[in-house]
């Protein structure tokens, strides 16, 4: 099976060499664990404190005090792909998104047929983004103390409901196509030829539906959520990066707004494991004093 390469690198960022390891050190656990054996990929995560660093064939995902409205997935000349990330308190839970989707679909046009959830639509093709679903920090868990994103299963896209199957990591998603607060859901309807997603950023969804129809798109509030039509792609490059592109701002509010005592939880689980590390590093260190001593002697 091919092996895919991503690269966790810092360029114009405050972010400290050590914890890029270390969140590294974490996604690659969550890959390895978690993420590989569900969609059957195989890949690497490495850290890197600069881009000149990074091997050709890594894909590279970029960790950047400022990124303004460019945050998400893009492609390079080449084709290839990388993301950008935006620096904050919460970054890795950013960087666990971009890297699973990155490996679920490399070069953002994976799509798979379903029912709309638009009931006057029929048969659609759904853009797969294996974390935007659920990508709302209420439904993440922490690997090595990092808060990380929960992601789907290749069943998310069931006809129906099958006792017994997994339709995200967590169990967070109970059901095929279902969407939950602060995420959303991205879909090409093949007779109008236009995009649409069902959105549920929750007390956000106002201002999502404004911006939508800033851009031209027209929006309809649902009982689950806001659907809404992002018009026809007239663009090139990948439908990721373009969809990325509709609805960053509002995507990324909602993935760091969960509740103020579910995030405290998850950072008290950081600081716990940065102290059992710091413990851990002080005993080894001794051991290695005594073992030294015993070597002079």
């Amino acid at each position: 099976m091919l092996v895919r390469h991503v690269a966790l690198v810092v360029e114009k960022s405050k972010v400290k060499p050590s914890e890029v390891s270390r969140v590294a050190a974490a996604l690659q656990k969550q890959v390895t664990r978690d993420f590989a054996p569900i969609w059957e990929v195989r890949a690497t995560v490495d850290s890197f404190t600069r881009l000149e660093d990074v091997p050709i064939g890594y894909w590279p995902v970029i960790v950047m005090d400022d990124v303004e409205d460019a945050a998400g997935y893009h492609d390079d000349e080449d084709g290839q792909p990388f993301s950008l990330v935006e620096f904050d308190r919460d970054w890795p839970l950013t960087a666990s998104h971009e890297v699973l989707e990155m490996l679920a679909d490399p070069f953002g046009r994976r799509m798979v047929a379903g029912q709309s959830p638009r009931k006057s639509q029929g048969r659609v093709s759904f853009l797969v983004e294996v974390c935007d679903p659920c990508e709302d920090a209420d439904f993440g868990y922490t690997v090595n103390g990092f808060l990380v994103s929960d992601f789907y299963t290749p069943e998310y896209f069931d006809p129906a409901v099958v006792t017994g199957s997994r339709y995200s990591y967590t169990g967070a998603i109970t059901a095929p196509r279902q969407v939950l607060k602060g995420g959303y859901l991205s879909w090409r309807d093949p007779i109008s030829k236009h995009w649409f997603q069902l959105q549920r950023f929750s007390s956000r969804s106002r201002t999502v539906d404004l911006g939508a129809r800033a851009r031209g798109g027209k929006s309809r509030n649902d009982d689950d959520g806001a659907i809404v039509d992002l018009g026809i792609k007239t663009e090139g490059g990948s439908l990721r990066a373009w969809v990325d592109r509709r609805t960053n701002a509002s995507s990324l509010a909602a993935m760091h707004a969960g509740g103020k005592a579910q995030m405290q939880g998850f950072r008290d689980v950081r600081t716990a494991s940065e102290r059992a590390t710091k413990a851990k590093a002080i005993e080894l260190r001794a051991h290695i004093r005594r073992l030294t001593k015993r070597s002079k002697a």
